[in-house]
């Protein structure tokens, strides 16, 4: 499994445009399947959040290799279904991350520590 990845967080749909949010949520799925088809992301798991009182109110989490995952988000179709989406939701935001063993890696590299979970 891809040790990157890329976060997409998103709050609830803004007032009066929970029909547009639907809209743009489907576009979305059916560009990260186009995605994976191709090979261009490795996966792409989505969540959505039960009420906790805070901003966040989902997010879809795309693993793949660090150089592809940054062509797909400095891509013209990725920035557009971004952008569409922050006119649908609230507190859209995209920032990359490191996962799972990649993540661990990280952390004992920064602690002058050896670990590995593989």
């Amino acid at each position: 499994m891809a040790g990157f990845g890329l976060f997409v967080g998103f709050g609830a749909p803004a007032r009066g445009r929970e029909v547009q949010a639907s809209k743009v949520f489907g576009e979305v799925m059916a560009y990260y399947a186009s995605l994976q088809a191709s090979g261009e992301i490795e996966s792409y798991e989505v969540a959505l959040l039960e009420a906790h009182g805070g901003e966040l109110g989902g997010f879809i989490l795309l693993r793949g290799d660090p150089e592809r995952l940054a062509r797909v988000r400095a891509s013209a179709e990725f920035g557009r279904l971004i952008v569409r989406g922050g006119f649908a939701v609230d507190h859209v935001g995209v920032v990359s991350a490191r996962l799972d063993s990649e993540a661990a890696r990280f952390v004992g590299e920064s602690n002058g520590l050896t670990t590995d979970l593989t």
